[in-house]
């Protein structure tokens, strides 16, 4: 799950169920999360043996509940993720006849040029720059050294060997590097070797063969079907994948060493909510429309499963009537009962719909595009409803686990759904309707302040759900609840102010921030 912005408030209702129903479907629930976010998953990575094992979970329980498979090969649809850049299988290094062991040894920077030999290298410590990185948090390592290859490049350098002390924080492949390569090749050779080369005339002795090239990933989407027979489609969707270990660089979690971020909430939750309204739909009297059932994957990194299904969809792209997305949709609050709903502008059906009841108290997005895969559908001009919970602070981070999920509220936002289902099934195919959405700006920032924003405050400014330890909020002494209501001399009116503002600083400068804290406004300075 990927930032919403929230308007109108309103209550729904939900249709209500007999108890041993209730019990079933909490049951169901409580068993399809349990699978999916277990460590034996690794996090569902997109690409991965994880979710590999969570694409055949889902496609055994669409079995089960008699959901024909309308994937391109049974229930499932593969697609490409992206590219990611790698050292190439023939990658190699010998000094003085020894060979050393790629990564442990030595490592080409994925900027790199190809090479088969080092003509008049540079060698050249990088411990001033390590000492930069260890002294602040915020110093971007990679890029610095990108920086001083460029720098020697343009000086007249031929090829470059850098290397750090022992102890000394050393610079890593980045398999994310999409920027353009130099022109002469650049090698880490530990110092081990490195003071051989430097110390003797051993550099003569180096053989060497490089290459980077771009490595490709695949996930799947997982897709089932309840064909009645008719010319419309109910497309209900969810995304399956998390951030494994959190490779992709997308966790929030600042701690040490390697943790399985298990995304029980995100988005177990919804796939879970998915699997059983596929067992619900299938024996529901709602006949009037097939059902589509999508397990997205990829989300995480861009919505790349649902992107994909919408360019290359197995039922007729006009024939899908409109599409319900669940995304983290298991922390219903039991005081505040907060349900979010985006699209909701996407369709004039949605205001007859959506109605009220002490259940559920529910605040409205009007826009249909969001962080969630109903927006490739909305692209699309088919209405979408988004349904979501609530950010927390176990967002993207080892926390997010299975025991933390409101059961019962997921229940209730199944039952919901269903209702709504039933009382459109009468209904004509929806009219779309486009939205206005928020124009966020330069968001391409290199600082971040280190809070968590609270999407659901309609109060002027950016709330903070919660603070990043070791982060520039937490370092100035902000806790969750403050409101930053200006950074530097930009007023933070709302979220696309912030971001914007955000846009405006690079690592190491120096501002004011603005907040309130309950009804004392304060002001302190941070260092991103």
């Amino acid at each position: 799950m990927k930032q919403l912005s929230f308007t109108i408030l309103v209550f729904l209702s939900v249709t209500v169920t007999a108890q041993s129903d209730v019990n079933a479907i909490e049951r169901n629930l409580k068993k399809h999360v349990a699978f999916l976010a277990d460590d034996k998953l690794e996090g569902r990575r997109a690409g991965t043996e994880g979710e590999r094992k969570a694409m055949q979970y889902i496609a055994h329980q669409f079995k089960a509940n008699g959901l024909q498979p309308k994937g391109t090969k049974g229930f499932y649809q593969a697609f490409e993720i992206r590219e990611e850049k790698a050292m190439g299988p023939k990658t190699r290094m010998e000094i003085a006849g020894t060979k050393l062991k790629v990564q442990e040894d030595f490592f080409v920077f994925p900027f790199s040029a190809d090479a088969t030999n080092l003509t008049s290298p540079v060698l050249l410590s990088l411990d001033s720059v390590s000492a930069m990185a260890e002294s602040n948090p915020h110093f971007d390592f990679g890029d610095a050294v990108l920086k001083k290859a460029e720098e020697l490049q343009n000086a007249g350098a031929k090829s470059l060997v850098f290397t750090t002390s022992s102890g000394k924080q050393k610079p890593e492949f980045n398999k994310r590097f999409n920027g353009n390569r130099l022109k002469i090749p650049v090698i880490y050779l530990n110092k081990k070797y490195f003071d051989k080369v430097e110390n003797t005339d051993q550099v003569k002795s180096i053989r060497l063969q490089t290459s980077i090239i771009s490595k490709k990933r695949s996930g799947n989407n997982v897709i089932g079907y309840i064909d009645n027979k008719v010319a419309n489609t109910i497309v209900l969707g969810a995304h399956y994948d998390h951030l494994g270990y959190g490779e992709d660089g997308n966790s929030t979690w600042r701690g040490e060493g390697k943790q399985i971020h298990n995304g029980a909430d995100d988005n177990a939750s919804g796939t879970a909510t998915l699997i059983e309204l596929g067992r619900l739909l299938k024996t529901s009297g709602a006949r009037n429309n097939n059902y589509l059932f999508i397990a997205f994957s990829a989300e995480e990194l861009g919505l790349f499963g649902s992107k994909y299904f919408v360019e290359n969809p197995t039922v007729g792209i006009n024939s899908i009537n409109y599409m319900i997305n669940m995304d983290m949709v298991g922390r219903l609050n039991d005081s505040t009962k907060a349900l979010t709903i985006g699209g909701f502008g996407t369709s004039p059906a949605w205001s007859t719909a959506v109605k009220s009841t002490d259940q559920l108290y529910v605040k409205i997005d009007s826009s249909g595009a969001g962080p969630s895969d109903h927006t490739s559908f909305y692209r699309k001009d088919i209405p979408v409803l988004f349904y979501f919970t609530g950010l927390h602070h176990d967002y993207h981070k080892p926390s997010d686990d299975f025991d933390r999920i409101n059961y019962k509220g997921t229940v209730l936002i199944a039952q919901n759904i269903l209702q709504l289902i039933n009382q459109l099934n009468d209904a004509p195919k929806l009219a779309f309707t486009k939205t206005r959405e928020q124009q966020i700006v330069n968001t391409s920032f290199k600082v971040t302040l280190g809070i968590m924003p609270d999407y659901t405050f309609n109060g002027t400014g950016v709330k903070a759900d919660g603070v990043t330890e070791g982060r520039p909020a937490a370092q100035a002494g902000l806790k969750a609840g403050d409101v930053i209501t200006g950074i530097g001399n930009i007023v933070i009116a709302d979220m696309n102010a912030y971001m914007q503002a955000l846009g405006k600083f690079k690592k190491g400068d120096t501002t004011t921030v603005k907040y309130k804290r309950g009804e004392e406004e304060k002001e302190v300075q941070i260092t991103f």
